[in-house]
């Protein structure tokens, strides 16, 4: 088993220098997942091509260009579609709507700045907010039933969202209960100061044919980059930039087909959070996300590297990040929910995965997720299964890995293989079955090393007992039972077993 040397295993980040390699325009190397996907291209424009400086776009950041950027891509798309171009220099301007077969093009030392009016966003559109459809304030970019869109580089995306951040915890909870009792979507209109959901920075709504390359974005109000309903998206060597309240780095919402790769995260949120809905709503339009890779990235900041949930009502399915490395995260991956999300997230996988210096879990599957405004209202469990972590390498974490389910089959089917953690606690487990942990180097501080509570099925296999800590495995509850625990010489009488609140020791069979 390879060991972890603090600090040196993991130096620069990869993803970064393997970006900046790449020549422009570089082929989209094949996707090879654990499950069936289609292998992704860009989206071919036409040869036509327009600056937004021939329609009266003028420099400067004082001067709303807002028409003049409407203008280039509607000329543009009647000539059959092409590229718009943002010449270098700094651009103010109120919302971007793209069309079919536009690339919106931001040359090098281009600088789009959006306004800080509220009242230009205006009249509400058709989006997708915290997992709920309401007309709302438009997206600083948005797309609707289009096909064929990009955006592209070297520019930069500056949302200039700091006014609409100081609203953070002002919005009204009326959409979420709009959604819990069926109101029909087109009377879910908001758009005012008094009823103020702060709008994604970019969101397509049921596109096809997606390409975002090559540039730099920050300061949205929002959710960052959000796809709504979309399929066949190509996020590449893009610097997401983003500090504010709910600064999510991409959120594939109910999305089919989506590849990352070689961008950098710098979020105030998560870096990739993958959605399909909240609640009642989410359950009535019932589409899931299916077929993400994530690949190649790196990432400085975040809540969590790759996060499924909360809102994932409309479940979530065949997942996979690889090739990846993170520092100062809080985790490497979380998938969270709650009691009445309802929904399944199944088929994840993450292989050869470094980090260092996680603040919380390295990885997190969490059913208690906390930070929900509104309070449970239901009982709708949802499901988490054929979950598989392998070659995780972390150095420094506060916990290794965290699974707390609902019932004891609430979490099941997975797998954390030859992983390499120093942390200051542990694995632990509670309400779950069905779970393999495999080839495991754990280093806590704490002890013990694995916490089992009231969970089944759970086989330990050559994973040693580190030396200084006094408790390997501690079992507690009734309802733990079927624990194995192989190949780490640990003995069934010994001082490193530790058992508390009804667990029998007839719970762990050790075995050579």
């Amino acid at each position: 088993m390879t060991r972890i040397l603090p600090l040196l295993f993991l130096t620069v980040l990869a993803s970064t220098t393997r970006a900046a390699d790449l020549p422009a325009e570089s082929p989209i190397e094949p996707i090879k997942a654990p499950f069936e996907m289609s292998q992704l291209q860009r989206p071919v424009f036409p040869a036509n091509a327009v600056s937004i400086t021939d329609f009266g776009a003028v420099e400067g950041g004082s001067v709303k260009n807002t028409a003049a950027f409407a203008k280039a891509i509607e000329t543009c798309s009647d000539k059959g579609g092409g590229t718009v171009i943002v010449p270098a220099g700094k651009w103010l301007t109120g919302p971007i709507r793209l069309k079919s077969r536009i690339n919106l093009r931001l040359e090098k030392d281009a600088r789009i700045v959006f306004s800080d009016a509220f009242e230009d966003y205006l009249p509400p559109v058709f989006v997708r907010a915290g997992g709920i459809e309401i007309y709302n304030y438009s997206p600083l970019i948005y797309a609707r039933d289009c096909e064929d869109i990009a955006i592209t580089g070297p520019g930069y995306l500056d949302g200039n969202a700091a006014k609409w951040w100081e609203l953070a915890r002002k919005e009204p909870k009326t959409p979420f209960e709009m959604g819990a009792k069926g109101v029909p979507v087109e009377k879910r209109v908001f758009g005012t100061p008094e009823a103020m959901i702060r709008p994604s920075f970019v969101q397509f709504v049921n596109c096809r044919n997606i390409l975002l390359e090559d540039f730099t974005i920050g300061s949205g109000p929002n959710w960052t980059i959000h796809p709504v309903y979309c399929e066949n998206l190509i996020a590449r060597r893009l610097t997401i930039d983003t500090h504010g309240p709910n600064n999510d780095g991409l959120d594939p919402d109910s999305c089919r087909n989506v590849l990352m790769e070689y961008c950098l995260f710098r979020t105030g949120d998560d870096c990739m959070a993958i959605k399909s809905g909240y609640n009642e709503d989410g359950w009535r339009v019932g589409r899931p996300t299916e077929n993400v890779v994530m690949r190649y990235c790196s990432g400085k900041e975040g809540h969590g590297a790759l996060v499924i949930g909360s809102e994932m009502s409309g479940s979530v399915r065949n997942v996979y990040m690889h090739d990846c490395e993170f520092e100062g995260t809080d985790r490497a991956l979380r998938i969270k929910s709650r009691a009445d999300r309802g929904g399944v997230v199944e088929n994840v996988w993450v292989e050869n995965v470094k980090a260092r210096d996680m603040k919380r879990e390295a990885v997190l599957l969490n059913m208690k997720y906390g930070s929900d405004r509104q309070g449970i209202l239901g009982n709708k469990p949802p499901r988490f299964r054929n979950i598989h972590v392998k070659n995780l390498r972390v150095d420094g974490a506060k916990t290794a890995v965290d699974i707390e389910g609902i019932d004891p089959g609430s979490i099941s089917g997975v797998t954390l293989e030859d992983m390499a953690i120093t942390c200051s606690q542990g694995v632990v487990i509670k309400d779950a079955c069905d779970i393999t942990l495999s080839g495991a180097l754990l280093t806590p501080t704490e002890s013990p090393v694995i916490d089992i509570e009231n969970s089944k099925g759970i086989r330990i296999r050559n994973t040693p007992v580190p030396s200084g800590v006094p408790v390997f495995l501690k079992v507690s509850g009734s309802g733990s039972e079927g624990i194995e625990v192989q190949g780490n010489g640990l003995k069934a009488d010994g001082p490193a077993l530790e058992f508390s609140s009804g667990a029998a020791r007839q719970a762990v069979s050790i075995k050579p």
